[in-house]
């Protein structure tokens, strides 16, 4: 085995209390919840607008992820088997003949919800934002956007790291020694640490719009951010896919032999934002 590989098998568990255990990824989740809200704080005061409307923004965000990432995984990605199992779509359960629950339903266990879709978040954010610009900013929605995308790219950062630690979609053998054995997911030869190709990028795009925000005036060309935004991740994604195993099977393929899913539902999101970027607008 070269020497250059690197063997990871972090637990993706930082400590266990009382039964419940604490993740890597539960913690990348909440620094960039946390960091997101001092950046944005930063913002509403260069932007004149009271922090005090950070609050409901936290709400509309956080719960609109949850919801569009989950209800993403189950109609983007999975409905063949949730169509069956409709409680698992809004319950941490799974069906099973050999467990109960609490010890009293029997034929069901609890596992904790297993899958979120990035392009469920992609729909289920604007929409909410729609309705928080209207009802607490009194501005024009893609004011909102252009200014939480920014935020968005260095959540997508935290998150990629989260699935690092997880062990959790990786890429394809690298045929090179420059990979990453993850022994935890069973893996023996080095693979593609797509998930570092996803975070790293998300990064980069995190400062190059915090640059475009505060040292040029593309801020008040509304949409222009948000198009970016939209653009370069989705792109990245479209490209990134090439190198990942399929996490999922059936989710290899969906409308073209050689694009899975995650590429084909990338496609209208980077036009949409080129459409924002070169608009034209009063």
């Amino acid at each position: 085995m070269s020497f250059l590989s690197i063997v990871w098998d972090l637990d993706p568990e930082i400590i266990k209390i009382f039964g419940f255990g604490i993740r890597w990824y539960s913690l990348m989740f909440v620094a960039a919840f946390v960091l997101g809200l001092h950046l944005m704080k930063k913002i509403y005061i260069n932007d004149k607008i009271p922090v005090e409307k950070l609050d409901p923004l936290f709400m509309y965000v956080f719960i609109s992820m949850l919801i569009g990432m989950r209800l993403g995984e189950v109609f983007f990605y999975n409905w063949s088997y949730y169509q069956n199992h409709l409680l698992e779509i809004i319950l941490p359960i799974r069906e099973s003949a050999n467990d109960s629950l609490f010890g009293i339903i029997k034929g069901w266990k609890f596992e904790g919800f297993r899958g979120f879709a990035s392009h469920g978040a992609a729909i289920g954010i604007p929409i909410a934002l729609y309705f928080y610009a209207k009802k607490h900013l009194n501005k024009p929605w893609l004011f909102i956007l252009d200014r939480l995308g920014i935020m968005v790219a260095l959540a997508g950062f935290f998150i990629r790291l989260g699935n690092f630690f997880n062990s959790e979609i990786y890429g394809k053998p690298t045929g090179t020694s420059f990979g990453v054995i993850f022994k935890r997911a069973g893996e023996t030869v080095p693979c593609h640490p797509t998930q570092l190709y996803e975070a790293f990028s998300y990064l980069g795009l995190f400062f190059a719009l915090w640059y475009f925000y505060w040292k040029t005036d593309k801020k008040n060309q509304s949409g222009f951010l948000f198009g970016l935004f939209m653009v370069v991740l989705w792109s990245l994604r479209f490209f990134i896919e090439f190198l990942k195993q399929a996490q999922v099977e059936g989710r290899e393929d969906w409308v073209f032999n050689s694009l899975n899913t995650g590429q084909v539902l990338s496609i209208p999101l980077v036009l949409i934002g080129l459409w924002l970027m070169f608009r034209k607008t009063k």
